[in-house]
Order: C-alpha cells, then sequence, then structure tokens
C-alpha cells in the first residue's frame, strides 16, 4: 500500500502540484496511513502468539507478531502527525513586500515565522520515511537493513533542509547529514565484520551460529560481539541518545516545528524496535517458555555483553544528560530535546535487561511516550496557527523561546492546559500514563540493576523542574501576557487550527490523563506484543 502511494505522489505530484495543494496532499498521504494500519491489523489474525511469524522475500524481512503491531503504530502516528498541517494561507509574501512602520523582515533572515503549507514534495519526503520504518522493523538480514535505515534517514536529511529559505534549517540539515552518514558509516563497518568473518547476513543464521558455538574460535567471536556493538554504537547515535547526542539539539531546534514534530518521533520508533530484535538475537537462541529463566545468563555471554553494556551505558548517561543539561535551557525544542533524551533511557535500560516485564514496559513506554511527544509537537504548532505576527502576513509564527509561552494560559486555555498535561506526563507525574510507563520499567529492572533505577528516579526527579518552568510561565504570569498582546494581531485573516488538528490534541490529552480509568486495552496489547517474542 505504501509503495503504490510512493509511485502515485511520484508521478502526481509533478503533474498536479500548481492545481493541488500541499495541504490536500497531507491529507491524502495521512488516509492512506490509516489504509495501511487497517491493513496490518487485519494481517495480525494470520500471526498466533505460538508461531514466530514468516520470512518474506528470501529471509531478507521477518512478519510476526510484534512488527506488525509497531508497523500499525507508526502508520497511526504518521497520520496523527500530518493533521497536524497548517490551514491555508494566503499566497508566499515576497521579502521586498514584508514592511511594517519601517521595518524590512526577510524570511531567510527570521527564523520565527516560517510559511508551513507551500511544499508538495513534503507527503512525498513523509512516504519515504514511514516506509523506510516499516522496512527497519521487519528487517531480518543486514542487507535489508542497512538499505532500511538509509531510506529512512536520507528521507529525514531531505526534510530538515526542505525549507530551503531558512537559513537555521539549512545549516541544520547539513549537520544531520554529515553526522547521519557518520553513524550509517559506523553501522556499515559492523556489518562488514560480522560478514568477513561469518559470511552470514541473516539474522536467523546468525542467532543459530551464536547458539552452537563453543567460542574457541577467538576470531569469530571478537568479530561478531564487535560486529554488533559497532551496530548498535551507530544505532545510538542515530537515535540521540547520551554520549552520541550533541547532534540532535541542534538539528531539532533549527529546522521548522513541523518537521521537528517528524524526524523526533518517527525515527524513533523503527530504531528502538530494532534495537528490541538485536538485543535477542544476541542471546543466540529461539526464545521459549522453558528457556525464560535462561535470558539473563544469555545476556551475559561473550556476544551479548558488549552491546549490554553499551546500552546500560547509553541509558546512565541518557538520564544525567537529559536531567542536568535541560536545566540550563531557554529555548522550547532544545528543552524537548534533552527531554527527550532522558526518556530514551529509559527505553535503552529496558532493552539492556531483555526478561519478560522489562520488554512489557519497553513497549508501554515507547507507545506512551510516542503519543505524549505527538501531542506536545502538535500543540506548539497550534500555538503558532492561532498567534501570527502583524510583521509578517501570511506566514506561521514559530514559538521557539520558552518567554514566547508566558501568559499563554490568558489567550489559549484549553491549548495550555493540553500542553501541561502532557509535560506532567513526561514528568511522571500520577495519575497520567507516563507515571506508569516509567514505574513498569523501574519495577522489572529493580532487581537486577537497582543502581541505575536509582540514578532514573533521581533524574526524573530533577528533569520535572524544566517541565514545571514552562507551566510557571503559561499559567502564573498574566502581566506578560496582557502587555504582549500589543505585538501580536489578531485580524480576522488570522490562521486557526484545523478541525483535525484540534481533534487529534483533544483525543490524545483524553487518553493521557483518563487512561487510569481503563488501562486493560493499551496493557493487553503490550503484554500480548511482549508474549509473542517468548513463545516463538
Amino acid at each position: 500500500m505504501l509503495f503504490i502511494a510512493l509511485v502515485s505522489f511520484v508521478l502526481a505530484i509533478p503533474i498536479f502540484a500548481k492545481k493541488i495543494s500541499a495541504t490536500v496532499f497531507s491529507r491524502i498521504t495521512a488516509i492512506t496511513f490509516i489504509y495501511a494500519a487497517v491493513l496490518s491489523w487485519n494481517s495480525l489474525y494470520y500471526f498466533p502468539l505460538n508461531q514466530g511469524g514468516i520470512g518474506i522475500y528470501s529471509g531478507l524481512f521477518h512478519v510476526s507478531t510484534i512488527t506488525l503491531g509497531f508497523q500499525i503504530l507508526l502508520l497511526v502516528v504518521g497520520a496523527m502527525l500530518l493533521f497536524g498541517w497548517g490551514p491555508v494561507l494566503q499566497q508566499n509574501v515576497l521579502p521586498a513586500q514584508i514592511t511594517k512602520v519601517g521595518i524590512e523582515k526577510s524570511l531567510n533572515t527570521n527564523p520565527n515565522f516560517i510559511h508551513t503549507n507551500t511544499i508538495n514534495e513534503y507527503s512525498l519526503l513523509i512516504l519515504f520515511s514511514v516506509l523506510g520504518g516499516c522496512l527497519l522493523i521487519t528487517s531480518y538480514n543486514l542487507l535489508s537493513m542497512y538499505m532500511s535505515i538509509e531510506l529512512q534517514s536520507f528521507a529525514a536529511y531531505i526534510l530538515c533542509t526542505l525549507y530551503r529559505h531558512s537559513q537555521s534549517a539549512t545549516a541544520a540539515g547539513l549537520k544531520y547529514f554529515l553526522l547521519g552518514s557518520l553513524a550509517s558509516g559506523i553501522i556499515l563497518l559492523g556489518t562488514a565484520v560480522i560478514y568477513a568473518s561469518t559470511g552470514i547476513t541473516n539474522f536467523e543464521d546468525l542467532a543459530a551460529l551464536i547458539s552452537v558455538t563453543d567460542n574457541t574460535n577467538t576470531f569469530v567471536t571478537v568479530s561478531i560481539a564487535g560486529g554488533i556493538l559497532l551496530i548498535g554504537i551507530g544505532y545510538i547515535f542515530k537515535v540521540g541518545a547520551a554520549p552520541l547526542y550533541n547532534w540532535s539539539p541542534d538539528v531539532y531546534d533549527g529546522v521548522p516545528t513541523i518537521v521537528t514534530s517528524w524526524v523526533s518521533t518517527m525515527p524513533k520508533i523503527g530504531i528502538l524496535v530494532f534495537l528490541l530484535n538485536l538485543s535477542f538475537i544476541t542471546t543466540g537462541y529461539n526464545i521459549e517458555w522453558n528457556m525464560i529463566p535462561d535470558i539473563l545468563s544469555g545476556m551475559y555471554s561473550p556476544y551479548a555483553k558488549p552491546f549490554q553494556t553499551l546500552l546500560l551505558i547509553a541509558s546512565v548517561l541518557s538520564f544525567l544528560v537529559g536531567s542536568i543539561v535541560g536545566l540550563s535551557q531557554v529555548r522550547i525544542k532544545r528543552l524537548l530535546t534533552f527531554s527527550t533524551i532522558n526518556h530514551v533511557g529509559f527505553l535503552l535500560l529496558a532493552l539492556a535487561v531483555s526478561s519478560e516485564e522489562s520488554i512489557e514496559g519497553f513497549i508501554f513506554y515507547l507507545i506512551q511516550y510516542t503519543l505524549t511527544n505527538v501531542n506536545t509537537f502538535l500543540t506548539i504548532l497550534a500555538f503558532g496557527y492561532i498567534t501570527k505576527g502583524i510583521l509578517v502576513q501570511g506566514n506561521v509564527r514559530e514559538f521557539t523561546l520558552l518567554q514566547d509561552l508566558k501568559g499563554q494560559f490568558y489567550k489559549n486555555p484549553l491549548l495550555v492546559i493540553s500542553f501541561a498535561v502532557s509535560l506532567f506526563s513526561m514528568a511522571g507525574i500520577p495519575p497520567l500514563m507516563g507515571f506508569f510507563a516509567k514505574q513498569m520499567v523501574l519495577y522489572s529492572v529493580s532487581y537486577t540493576y537497582s543502581y541505575v533505577a536509582i540514578i532514573a528516579i533521581l533524574t526524573s526527579v530533577i528533569s520535572a523542574s524544566y517541565y514545571l518552568k514552562i507551566v510557571q510561565l503559561m499559567f502564573f504570569n498574566k502581566e506578560s501576557a496582557q502587555t504582549g498582546a500589543s505585538n501580536e494581531g489578531n485580524s480576522s485573516d488570522q490562521p486557526l487550527i484545523t478541525t483535525m488538528h484540534s481533534s487529534v490534541i483533544a483525543v490524545l490529552t483524553l487518553v493521557i490523563t483518563l487512561y487510569l480509568f481503563d488501562p486493560s486495552i493499551l496493557l493487553n496489547a503490550c503484554h500480548l506484543l511482549s508474549l509473542s517474542l517468548f513463545t516463538s
């Protein structure tokens, strides 16, 4: 379905770009994602929990219950993000025409305003990105894995530089491309080391070799362990976890928010799910019920120990960097980037254990973080859509500084409440969904890595302070809201958020808030997905 839509868009966008607006293309793309998610849902009936799935395309890809489940998540979240596309605005205003009271501001030098819905190719790149993510989730071969991550990454590189009139976006996209290429080179080096020593590219064959080897061949053992470690380092780099995180704050802050909402959410789903598959490959055997007690001992094998150590180190450093460095941030998207680094630490910690409870916690945490992050960025976009500056007519304002949120409660109370709910959930305040996600992960690792769990709790308390700082700016600064009213216009042609945009924000806010009253649906789904790994 995605491939058909991709081919259709490749033909339709050059032909109908002048007749069909970019907003229409984005709506068609969202409908395509929803339809593809329905097809994936129907396919779940063909994969009982006691079956490990099937290999397709000569074993390059492996379709199972858990891969289909995460594909549904990827597609649904992609559709929700596309609903955040801005409303139809006026025609582009040339820089020479953007003049008010003797002040001339150009789109090239002013990053606070962006014309969001003038690029038809945005939807095409979104399709490339989602297709790469879906292929990465189901990858079962070193070749298909590398091609999938590159398809997803190149779409993200181009997305970041898509708004070529923005100098900050161009610089951020270039940095993303250069450092992302370095990470891809590390991944490719890891695959080359494994293939050179074993002649194997299929994950099933690699797991079988690990399970039967007696560790007497030091060269093969070191090569496999080193190759897996290099692949893990490359993916840690791409997911933006500490200590390889330096690129992410600059990239996410430099590109427009409509792009940040995508590149900070969607690539992480595919990468983290692949790391989940990789953590099970390193155990060297197919997990069955009678082997569950041996899983932790399997993670201490010569093949898995370096990879597990990498995950633990990245997890602890992500806790520290995401909480402490985030305290000094004054820009919204940079602060949310360090918040993301902190959350990635929880996900990597759950992967490092790879027990049934930790994997269930990993799945639940990934789902709740994705939904909360989507709601956060959709709300930030909504702030820009309903607050248009009078100096640049016909363009959407970008909320970049924390000071831009001052007193917003007195102008947009519903949006502020939704934003506050997302922030409190990220902070792990009960009874919101984020609290239960952190509880599940910490409980699952408390017996094996209690010291890491203590660090996670302490850093979560520290990180809560910068979430509360945002809430304080929005709710308790009425004077700034009144004085700032003179700087912003409320003209009749002011762009407003669309019905779908506001509906998605409302639904996600209710899910985050009311999860406590009916948690069975999501918990059962996470338990079944986790169970499918341990009954293969």
